[in-house]
């Protein structure tokens, strides 16, 4: 590990060491898996054009993510599944994101419970991802435990009513991999011997009738701020806005659900031009590298939080919490001298802040490239 120098290499080994369902799992998308590949290839749209012998000595790329401190503008989405990478799963996803100093979102298919995570990382920023149920009881339970366990935002994720029927939903449950976070809402009210089949249970309460008026109630049950997860078009994002949300995670679910969608990075410009500074926006699929983090900040995201999803685990295949800590540094400081984050304490969704931050946003389009500059 300590001759890996950028994401791919943690994506290398996984692939060598990882069962070859599980990395399906892990890597795979809907189809032909094209909208995966998109969140990708959208960031080589962008340039970059750099200016030289600009004093660089002070850097600091810590920020504010509703209203709490983090080191860097880039965090942990959520994953399913992560005991496949390593029985520590997501306690020790949870305490490499804490020693990092940023956010952690715990999903709702974890192999762990939140109580064992909130234990694993007592210090770590968490926020809770989950979806509004048929059953209201099951969302509002894991809402509530949530509370309890000092996360500090829910994540609901609104674009998957009904899951997509690729080769990645096939995959055996095993008891490694559990849907604890599920088990505990069930054991609430059966026996253990009771539980039976979890899957096959979760699977029935997905609700294909959710509304944005649902929303409005999943805001009633929690003084938590929301984050809708998985808005692409200006007009839902204003909708998310009007129907209580306190943040917006601009993504496509990994090219995992609907295909043919655009690229997160390519939805993100109309999105923020549509909320303005009403509330914060994020982004995430396909980041591999420090510089598309920069490209995401400069077109207008407050946070980036794609990285560490899919590439997330295949650092922690390797090496447990160490493994998955330096796969999120390497994202980002594996060049600490990397100038494209060498002035942008100061920056925000706002081009006029993005400005005063010595980032400049250029409008014209070079073979339909957007060209950054920074002075």
């Amino acid at each position: 590990m300590d001759n890996f120098i950028s994401v791919r290499d943690f994506e290398n080994h996984a692939l060598s060491v990882l069962e070859p369902t599980v990395k399906n799992y892990y890597l795979g998308g809907t189809k032909a898996e094209e909208t995966t590949k998109l969140n990708i290839d959208s960031f080589k749209k962008f340039r970059i054009r750099p200016k030289v012998l600009r004093n660089v000595s002070k850097r600091d790329i810590s920020t504010t993510i509703l209203g709490e401190k983090v080191s860097m503008p880039l965090g942990v989405s959520p994953t399913a599944h992560q005991r496949w990478a390593h029985l520590c799963g997501e306690r020790a996803s949870a305490k490499a994101t804490e020693s990092i100093g940023t956010i952690f979102i715990l999903s709702s298919y974890s192999n762990c419970t939140i109580q064992e995570v909130a234990k694993a990382a007592p210090n770590a920023i968490k926020w809770q991802q989950l979806a509004i149920h048929k059953d209201r009881d099951c969302t509002r339970h894991i809402v509530q435990t949530a509370e309890i366990a000092g996360f500090k935002a829910i994540v609901v994720s609104v674009d998957y009513p009904i899951l997509s029927k690729s080769s990645t939903s096939k995959i055996k449950i095993t008891k490694d991999a559990r849907f604890c976070i599920y088990e505990d809402y069930y054991l609430s009210k059966n026996s253990q011997n009771d539980l039976g089949d979890i899957f096959s249970r979760v699977k029935t309460i997905i609700d294909d009738s959710v509304t944005w008026q649902d929303l409005l109630w999943l805001k009633s049950i929690t003084q938590l701020p929301i984050v809708v997860k998985g808005v692409l078009t200006a007009e839902d994002a204003v909708l998310a806005v009007n129907h209580g949300a306190s943040a917006i995670l601009v993504s496509n679910h990994g090219g995992r659900q609907l295909t043919s969608t655009i690229s997160s990075i390519e939805a993100l410009p109309e999105i923020v031009a549509a909320v303005g500074n009403k509330v914060e926006v994020y982004v995430d699929g396909g980041v591999r590298h420090g510089t598309d983090v920069f490209k995401a900040l400069a077109v207008g995201a407050k946070m980036v939080k794609g990285v560490c999803g899919k590439a997330h685990n295949m650092g922690l295949s390797l090496r447990r919490r160490k493994g998955s800590t330096r796969c999120t540094r390497f994202t980002l400081r594996r060049n600490r001298g990397n100038v494209c984050f060498s002035r942008l304490s100061k920056c925000s969704r706002s081009h006029k802040r993005l400005s005063e931050a010595q980032v400049i946003i250029q409008s014209s389009l070079i073979n339909k490239s957007l060209i950054f500059t920074f002075l």
